[in-house]
């Protein structure tokens, strides 16, 4: 009996021995197993930190050449507007350049164009007054006869630069003209062709009548009597009746009967007995 007992209890020892070694068995493969699995998850999440990390540079690789190419397209695109801004500034300026430079050529015809009006104007009078010099001469060229307007002794003699004395004014006295003896209603007839210019009643020399001739030429009649054989503007022939000897010169009142007669060339006294005779 003892032997069974001690047989059994071997054998319980022997299969506590086999469980423990089995259990020590499974614990040592558990580990192990569980040792790989934890390797084998840590090693999974660094590979992902990896492919993550990896996956970040790139992002930031690729967001950096995004961002390079948005600036150098950025920069290009200002400097594609600078130039044009250039260009632009460039033709403006050409414009600007030309519209000056026609501007001025413009203003420079211009004026040349003015100059050679002015020159051909200036040409063009001096030719008129050429001319008109050149008729003037030819006028003055072309002598005028005169006639006495009436026949008779000179009593007072022209004295445009010396003194004759006056028997009215009881003075020496110039005188512009000469005094032709006649008596009243003598009489008065045109010295040249010409036309009326006035007739007019003078407070020194009465009733007085002009006449202007060509070449600048004119006949003063006073101290008439008459007048009414002409008018004003009309055209008179040499010898034609003008008027009649009288009295009306206050300032040559005192002396004898006669005409008071005058000649003028360009407002210029001259002295008639010099393109006349009155005798």
């Amino acid at each position: 009996m003892r032997g069974k007992r001690e047989k059994y209890s071997n054998e319980n020892l022997i299969l506590a021995g086999i469980v423990a070694v089995a259990i020590l068995i499974v614990g040592v493969v558990g580990y192990f197993i569980y040792h790989n699995i934890v390797n084998k998850i840590e090693e999974q999440g660094i590979i992902e930190d990896v492919g993550e990390a990896e996956d970040e540079e790139e992002y930031e690789s690729a967001s950096t050449q995004i961002g390079k190419s948005v600036e150098e397209m950025q920069n290009q695109t200002e400097n594609i507007n600078k130039e044009e801004n250039v260009n632009n500034t460039s033709k403006n300026t050409t414009n600007t350049t030309n519209s000056t430079t026609n501007k001025n050529n413009t203003t420079t015809k211009t004026n040349t164009i003015k100059q050679n009006t002015s020159v051909t104007k200036s040409a063009e009078n001096t030719v008129a007054n050429t001319n008109k010099e050149e008729k003037h001469i030819e006028q003055k060229e072309e002598k005028i006869e005169f006639s006495a307007p009436v026949k008779g002794e000179v009593i007072k003699e022209f004295a445009k630069e010396s003194l004759v004395f006056s028997e009215t004014l009881q003075e020496w006295v110039t005188h512009n003209g000469v005094d032709i003896k006649a008596d009243k209603t003598s009489v008065v007839t045109a010295c040249a062709k010409g036309t009326v210019y006035a007739i007019k009643n003078d407070p020194r020399y009465g009733l007085t009548v002009i006449i202007n001739h060509d070449n600048g030429y004119q006949s003063v009649y006073s101290n008439l009597l008459t007048s009414e054989f002409v008018v004003e503007g009309e055209t008179v022939e040499k010898g034609q009746t003008i008027g009649t000897v009288g009295n009306t010169a206050s300032f040559e009142i005192s002396d004898e009967s006669h005409l008071h007669f005058e000649i003028l060339q360009n407002n210029e006294y001259l002295d008639p007995t010099i393109y006349m005779q009155f005798e």
